[in-house]
């Protein structure tokens, strides 16, 4: 029997809080104290706090496979796939890969900015230990498959977010390597990009190549994985048939009971400027996870600003059960119908509640999440939260009484129509 492609034996990865990384690899030790010297400094003198990002996992994957990783923000996706991708170490436990290994990880990670974008993806072929005439092989269907053929021979820190992964994708999937691992990365490209992606991911796994894929798009994983894998504290929770696990995942989902609460400055989500300390779904004035159809529903959530004259503004996503984004909505003028009165104005330090009312008869029923945006200056994120609370819209039955079944799509708004008799006539000629 052929062995597993990949074995994972009770990894663990604990990083250091406050102190400097002496498991690190050399090139995450060198990054990080070019990237943060002062922060580098401080971290050999800084009060050691200890913090499990993963604790004694163990999986096997087959060759062939495709694997989604799911779970919430911090439950450890993101380090596992950099241990299996072999950018950092794992503190204790055994990881083993029978096979090249290509990843895509976060924007930025494979690729030398300085070099175009011809010399990166010889570059990374010689990594992966491709001879010169099989990168030239698959070159033309890289440029083909990435749309950058104006662009190959400039420098890729000119690059755009969206040009960056269409050609960091299109390395990774091409270059024949027997593992692929995709993170969330996938999220900067368009949609038909992203169509485009997830049929490459099935093309290699139909040639007997292995993907891991990372997402919070349920839609996509059920799509396209046939196992999954589903992360909480850095631990599996539990593994099996794909829809199994999404299930799993959305269940969990439900625990948040319409609210989130923060109540230590320190450990809540955020950074030195800004940080959440509550998040609430009201529905008829009553904080709940359980939403009649016909009434309003109020996403409500509160902050501190620690910085003097900050300009903030808030923005929220709206989720189904599945990880597709059903909108996006801001405080910004340009976004909103009504004047927020604080969009523009420097922020005092304090505490703030804002808010965003979703109105009645607008959403279907079902499951969905939110997940709570705060940015300075406009566009410089200071803190995203996916999925921080959830809740249920459900039906009163109002729209059913000529139509029994499901209404089709995740938005049922009450909309205006109106019929009038054009031409009276016994025979329409």
């Amino acid at each position: 029997m052929e062995a597993p492609i990949i074995e994972v034996k009770n990894l663990s990865k604990l990083y250091l809080l406050g102190k400097t990384q002496y498991n690190q690899r050399l090139t995450e030790s060198i990054t990080n104290t070019i990237m943060h010297p002062i922060q580098a400094i401080k971290g050999a003198t800084a009060k050691k706090e200890e913090f499990w990002a993963l604790k004694d996992i163990s999986f096997k994957v087959e060759k062939g496979e495709i694997v989604g990783i799911i779970g919430r923000n911090g439950a450890g996706k993101s380090t596992l796939l950099k241990v299996l991708s072999q950018i950092t170490f794992p503190t204790e436990g055994e990881v083993v890969l029978r096979g090249r290994v290509g990843s895509l990880l976060e924007v930025g990670t494979g690729f030398h900015p300085e070099l175009t974008g011809r010399e990166n993806i010889y570059l990374n072929g010689r990594i992966l230990g491709m001879k010169k005439k099989e990168i030239e092989d698959k070159f033309k269907d890289i440029v083909k498959f990435a749309e950058i053929d104006k662009f190959l021979d400039t420098p890729v820190k000119r690059y755009s977010s969206g040009m960056y992964v269409r050609l960091a994708f299109a390395v990774a999937a091409h270059l024949d390597p027997e593992i692929l691992i995709v993170d969330e990365v996938l999220a900067v490209g368009d949609a038909q990009f992203q169509k485009k992606c997830l049929g490459k991911m099935k093309d290699v796994s139909q040639e007997g190549r292995t993907v891991l894929f990372v997402s919070h798009n349920m839609a996509a994983v059920s799509t396209l994985c046939n196992k999954g894998i589903l992360l909480d504290a850095g631990k599996i929770i539990s593994e099996g048939f794909v829809d199994d696990i999404i299930n799993s995942y959305i269940e969990k989902g439900k625990e948040t009971l319409g609210e989130r609460v923060w109540k230590d400055f320190n450990t809540a989500p955020g950074d030195d400027v800004v940080r959440l300390k509550s998040v609430q779904i009201i529905s008829d004035g009553e904080v709940t996870d359980n939403v009649r159809i016909d009434k309003d529903v109020l996403v409500e959530f509160e902050f501190w600003n620690k910085k003097p004259g900050a300009l903030i503004s808030s923005s929220i996503h709206l989720l189904d059960r599945m990880g597709v984004g059903v909108l996006a909505s801001s405080n910004m003028r340009s976004a909103s119908l009504n004047d927020d009165g604080w969009f523009g104005r420097q922020h005092p330090v304090g505490l703030f509640k804002t808010s965003c009312k979703i109105p009645a008869n607008f959403l279907n029923e079902g499951q969905y999440f939110i997940n709570v945006i705060i940015l300075t200056d406009v566009m410089n994120a200071r803190l995203k939260v996916d999925e921080v609370v959830s809740f249920t819209v459900h039906d009163t039955g109002e729209m059913r009484k000529e139509y029994a079944g499901n209404w089709l799509g995740v938005v049922r708004p009450k909309l205006e129509w109106r019929t009038n008799l054009m031409t009276e006539s016994e025979v329409i000629q």
